[in-house]
């Protein structure tokens, strides 16, 4: 990444850090200023200043807003993370595990209720319509968390099914980071969908990943446990897949694996992959992964401003496309 965007997350960091959550009682705020310290990639603050910036000179001047969003994601990991019962987040105990589920309940609706307090930095006249596609966005990120979870008990789901739940989950929220940015630089209605659209395409393609990484990324650099989700069965695209194109004994073994319910974890995910690695399971999804990152690059070419404009963008898309974290 370019020393520009490098600037705009230590920007973000620090103002995060610096949100006047409160105080007392320590056991609700405590585990907010934790979370939030974890660090991340702040990609979606990111893009919603990047895409005001195709705009304006001063994309800090949104930072608030932007944070908002941040704020709503970091919620919604402290939740999800309870529904997967994940150890690990970021490299660090997670929230329920440092402290217990109900604080981490707690302490996530709180960061919720602060969101709209972050929103109340637009201008007025702009404000409605924000609050009304946050909601929307919103929305859809528990309806995709809700298919999530009821996929866990569904015997086949297909790739479309997948890819829209993975759409609502992750995607809508990418693309109303960027959405948003767009929406307080006051651009066109034709450049906000663009702009929402490059953000779902992006956002879908960064999932796809996120699944890839999980079963094939180096363990140091991760931070979270790699094989997690070959372990809890969890239907990403790779065992979709898997479960599509196996035969025979392979298929038998994959689905004797799903249904065992005392094992090794490391001989579990290792014969899993093994599998995914007879039927090219990770090229396939990285060829998946490619074309919706090459959508996104047609969506961003069509936003009518200057290509030069463009470039923290594309840097941003290119480092996300290689991304080993």
């Amino acid at each position: 990444m370019n020393e520009t965007i490098k600037k705009y997350i230590r920007i973000i960091d620090q103002e995060l850090i610096n949100l006047p959550f409160g105080r007392y009682p320590e056991n609700l705020y405590d585990p907010i200023r934790y979370t939030l310290q974890l660090g991340g990639k702040r990609i979606r603050p990111l893009l919603a200043l990047l895409a005001y910036g195709l705009y304006h000179e001063d994309p800090t001047r949104i930072l608030k807003p932007a944070l908002a969003v941040e704020v709503f994601h970091n919620f919604t990991l402290l939740h999800d993370d309870i529904m997967d019962n994940a150890p690990l987040r970021r490299g660090k105990p997670t929230v329920h595990n440092q402290w217990n589920e109900n604080t981490a309940i707690l302490s996530g609706d709180v960061m919720l209720v602060r969101v709209y307090d972050l929103w109340l930095e637009v201008d007025p006249d702009l404000l409605q319509r924000i609050i009304k596609e946050f909601n929307d966005c919103a929305a859809q990120v528990c309806e995709g968390q809700q298919l999530d979870m009821d996929y866990e008990s569904k015997a086949v789901i297909t790739e479309d099914e997948y890819l829209q739940m993975i759409k609502f989950k992750t995607a809508v929220l990418i693309g109303f980071s960027l959405l948003s940015g767009g929406i307080l630089a006051r651009a066109d209605e034709t450049d906000n969908q663009l702009l929402y659209d490059f953000g779902i395409n992006l956002g879908i393609g960064f999932q796809l990943m996120d699944d890839q990484l999980d079963v094939y990324a180096d363990h140091e650099k991760f931070g979270k446990q790699v094989g997690g989700d070959i372990i809890t069965n969890k239907k990403t695209f790779l065992l979709i897949k898997a479960l599509e194109l196996s035969k025979g004994k392979d298929r038998e073994e994959l689905r004797k694996w799903i249904r065992m319910k005392q094992f090794n974890a490391e001989s579990k995910i290792n014969a899993v992959k093994n599998i995914y690695d007879q039927y090219r399971i990770k090229e396939l999804t990285s060829e998946k992964i490619n074309q919706y990152f090459r959508t996104a690059h047609r969506d961003l070419d069509k936003i009518s401003v200057p290509e030069g404009r463009k470039d923290h963008l594309r840097t941003l898309t290119e480092y996300l496309m290689n991304r080993e974290i």
